[in-house]
C-alpha cells in the first residue's frame, strides 16, 4: 500500500485531514508520529508558499509522497486580518481560545452586516516524480458575535458559513468536511492522490 504522509503537528487538523482521504486506499500517516522530525518554520508570504515549504520539507525527512495544507482566516473588517497567521494570531505560544477571543474583541462594535470573513486552504501534495500539485478550497462566512458550540478546533466556535445558521463548531466531522475550506482542498486532492 501506498504511504501518505500528511505534514502536520496540529493532531486536531491530521484528524480531519485524515477523515476526508478515507477510503483512497494509501497508508496515512501522521508527521508527528516520525521520531526527530522537524518543526518547518513558516516564513512565507503566502499560503502557497508556507503549504508547498511543508511539503518539501516532510518529504526530505521521510522521502514518502507528502501532503500539507496552510490555511487563513481573511475577515473584511480586520482588513483581511489574520490572514496567514491564524494560527498564531494571539502571539507565537497562544491556545485557540486566544486567538479566538482577540478576533471577538477586535470586531466588538462591528455591526453584524460588516462581518463577512473567507477561510482558504492551500494543499500541496509532493513527491519528486510528479513535483508540487497544489489546490484551493475556500469557503465564506460571518464571524459571530460570540463562541457557540465545543466542537471542532481554531476558530470553528465563531465561524458560520454562508447558507447555514450554525457555526462549524456545532457540526460534525463528516458535515464539516464536506463544506469548509480544507474539506473542499482535500475533495479536490483525492481526485490528485487516486491518478498517483
Amino acid at each position: 500500500m501506498k504511504k501518505l504522509v500528511l505534514a502536520t503537528h496540529n493532531r486536531d487538523k491530521f484528524k480531519e485531514m485524515k477523515q476526508a482521504l478515507d477510503g483512497l486506499g494509501w497508508d496515512i500517516q501522521a508527521a508527528f508520529d516520525f521520531p526527530g522530525m522537524p518543526e518547518v518554520v513558516e516564513d512565507g508570504v503566502t499560503l502557497e508558499e508556507n503549504s508547498l515549504k511543508k511539503a518539501k520539507e516532510i518529504w526530505a525527512f521521510t522521502k514518502l509522497t507528502t501532503l500539507s495544507d496552510d490555511t487563513g482566516l481573511f475577515i473584511d473588517a480586520l482588513k483581511g486580518e489574520p490572514g496567514i497567521y491564524a494560527a498564531r494570531y494571539a502571539g507565537e505560544k497562544c491556545t485557540y481560545v486566544d486567538n479566538v477571543q482577540k478576533v471577538l474583541r477586535l470586531m466588538e462594535k462591528v455591526p453584524d452586516s460588516a462581518r463577512r470573513a473567507v477561510f482558504r486552504t492551500i494543499v500541496t501534495i509532493y513527491d519528486p516524480v510528479k513535483g508540487a500539485q497544489q489546490v484551493c478550497g475556500e469557503v465564506e462566512g460571518k464571524i459571530t458575535g460570540s463562541v457557540q458550540g465545543n466542537g471542532g478546533f481554531g476558530y470553528d466556535p465563531i465561524f458560520m458559513p454562508e447558507g447555514f445558521s450554525k457555526v462549524f463548531a456545532l457540526m460534525t466531522l463528516e458535515e464539516k468536511n464536506q463544506i469548509s475550506h480544507r474539506g473542499r482542498a482535500l475533495q479536490k486532492a483525492r481526485q490528485l492522490l487516486i491518478s498517483k
